[in-house]
C-alpha cells in the first residue's frame, strides 16, 4: 500500500497529465480520485487507512544527518545566523570536551559533531524540500558574505547547493520542480 505522500504525489502527476489534455481538475478533486483508485470513498476515509501500518510495517520517520564541524561560532553563523536553523540540543561530557550539538528547521534535523570519529569533513546530504524559491529568497536576503548560492535546474528537480565553513555540502532539492 502507498503512504499518503505518495497518493499525493500521484495526484499532483494526475494533474499533470490531465492538463496536457487541456483537461483542469482541482488538486482536492485528483486527491478524491486517487483515494477512489484505491477503493477509498474519499480522501479522508484513504489518509486514515494509509497512515495505518501494522507491527510488520517497515517504517523509516526520519534521518539526522552527522555533519563534522571544527568552531562552534562558525558553525552556529552558517546553520542558524544564515540558514535559519534553531539549536535543538548540545552535548558536551565536559565543558574542555568537543561539541555534539543539534539544529533543526521545518522537520530536519542536522548532528553537528566536533567528535573526529562521527564525521569525515566533505559529507554531503541531499534534502528533499518544498517551497525551495522562498528558502532562497530567505538566505540571499541575509547578505551572508562566505555563501551566495544560486538555483540551478536539474534533471530530478530545482535544487540549492550551499557549502557549510567544514567543506559539507546541503543540496536543498525541490523534487520534481
Amino acid at each position: 500500500m502507498f503512504s499518503p505522500d505518495q497518493a499525493k504525489s500521484m495526484a499532483k502527476r494526475l494533474r499533470v497529465a490531465l492538463a496536457a489534455d487541456a483537461v483542469e481538475v482541482s488538486h482536492a478533486r485528483a486527491l478524491e480520485l486517487i483515494a477512489a483508485s484505491f477503493g477509498f470513498v474519499d480522501w479522508n476515509t484513504a489518509v486514515a487507512s494509509l497512515t495505518r501500518g501494522g507491527p510488520e510495517t517497515i517504517a523509516f520517520t526520519g534521518c539526522s544527518p552527522i555533519l563534522r564541524i571544527f568552531d562552534e561560532a562558525k558553525a552556529r553563523e552558517f546553520y542558524c545566523g544564515f540558514l535559519g536553523f534553531t539549536v535543538a540540543f548540545e552535548h558536551r561530557h565536559t565543558a574542555d570536551l568537543p561539541l555534539y550539538m543539534a539544529v533543526e528547521r521545518a522537520g530536519l534535523q542536522l548532528h553537528l559533531s566536533e567528535h573526529h570519529n562521527d564525521a569525515s569533513p566533505g559529507a554531503n546530504a541531499f534534502i528533499p524540500t518544498t517551497n525551495l524559491r522562498a528558502l532562497h529568497a530567505e538566505v540571499m536576503a541575509r547578505n551572508y558574505p562566505f555563501n551566495r548560492p544560486g538555483l540551478e535546474k536539474l534533471p530530478w528537480g530545482l535544487q540549492m547547493q550551499v557549502h557549510d565553513p567544514f567543506g559539507n555540502r546541503l543540496r536543498f532539492c525541490e523534487q520534481g520542480s
